[in-house]
């Protein structure tokens, strides 16, 4: 690593941890429960000294063994481009922006939003990005996932957000903490939502609808149950859990061209369990009409 390389990182690291020690309150030692500290821009310390180092790119790891998950970098570079340069999500992302404006914004000058499961973060970025040009209001975004790739890769592409990895079913954050919880095509841990959300805060949960990505797995797929998607058992979970403000379908169809469709088959898990022959039947295609199909699910705390 050449010099200039290393002093960027520095700065980046130190520009993260920074950024972060404005809002070190919120933090909780996901071993021992107690407040943190940021410690000479380099760590986040708790009162029994549990330490938890920033990385290089700017990103907190608060796990305390390695995970290993099938989600690679390039998976995670794939989709952030499907979604910056291909606008996949555009649409939903100007929804859960309108959502959190009509359900949130009205009594607040700032707002936290906690995206779980937020991978490369590129969705939390744009409805940071939507919601604070609407409102010219301060908007803290806060992304958590336990892939370290995805983190990675987002705390690479976006700055003035706290990128962490940890796990879903221990959070480093105190109760209460956030306004706006979005769990985007992502598994869920309800009772850590409940705790971490504030008493008049909402959960956004996107869950895929039944004609999601429907071209793609018909494609890929001759047997029927992974052709068709049902999620009303999610729906239920979800119902069962929290006080249900509102739910609603959207669906819409993007064109893809050959790069578009290069990302999708590179970013979806559908392709991990097909044959290799239907694979690159589908890459071979110069444009493609995918289906978006999901259930934007919006609840409160049951107080």
């Amino acid at each position: 690593m050449n010099e200039v390389t290393s002093l960027l990182q520095d700065n980046k690291r130190i520009k993260s941890a920074k950024y972060v020690s404005n809002f070190e309150t919120i933090f909780a030692c996901p071993i021992c429960k107690s407040s943190m500290k940021v410690l000479e821009y380099k760590s986040l310390i708790c009162s029994n000294h549990h330490t938890f180092d920033f990385a290089k790119q700017g990103y907190i790891n608060f796990t305390t063994h390695s995970v290993k998950t099938k989600y690679s970098k390039e998976l995670f570079e794939s989709r952030r481009k499907l979604i910056t340069k291909g606008a996949f999500f555009e649409p939903l992302s100007n929804a859960i922006a309108k959502v959190i404006y009509n359900y949130v914004f009205k009594t607040k000058e700032t707002i936290s939003i906690l995206d779980m499961g937020c991978g490369e973060g590129s969705q939390l970025s744009n409805i940071c990005d939507i919601v604070s040009f609407i409102i010219y209001e301060s908007v803290v975004g806060v992304g958590i996932d336990i892939s370290k790739e995805g983190i990675m890769v987002a705390s690479k592409n976006y700055t003035d957000k706290i990128w962490t990895v940890a796990d879903l079913a221990n959070t480093p954050f105190k109760n209460k903490q956030f306004d706006v919880i979005l769990n985007i095509l992502s598994p869920s841990n309800y009772a850590e939502f409940n705790r971490l959300l504030k008493d008049d805060g909402l959960v956004i949960k996107i869950v895929p609808q039944s004609d999601y990505l429907k071209e793609l797995r018909e494609h890929l797929f001759r047997k029927s149950e992974k052709q068709n998607y049902s999620n009303a058992e999610t729906v239920e979970r979800f119902n069962e859990s929290f006080q249900i403000v509102e739910s609603s379908r959207l669906s819409y169809t993007m064109n893809l061209n050959k790069s578009s469709i290069e990302w999708l088959v590179q970013m979806t898990p559908l392709t991990w369990t097909t044959t290799e022959e239907r694979l690159k039947s589908f890459l071979n295609k110069d444009l493609a009409q995918i289906t978006v199909d999901l259930d934007i699910l919006i609840g409160k705390k049951t107080i």
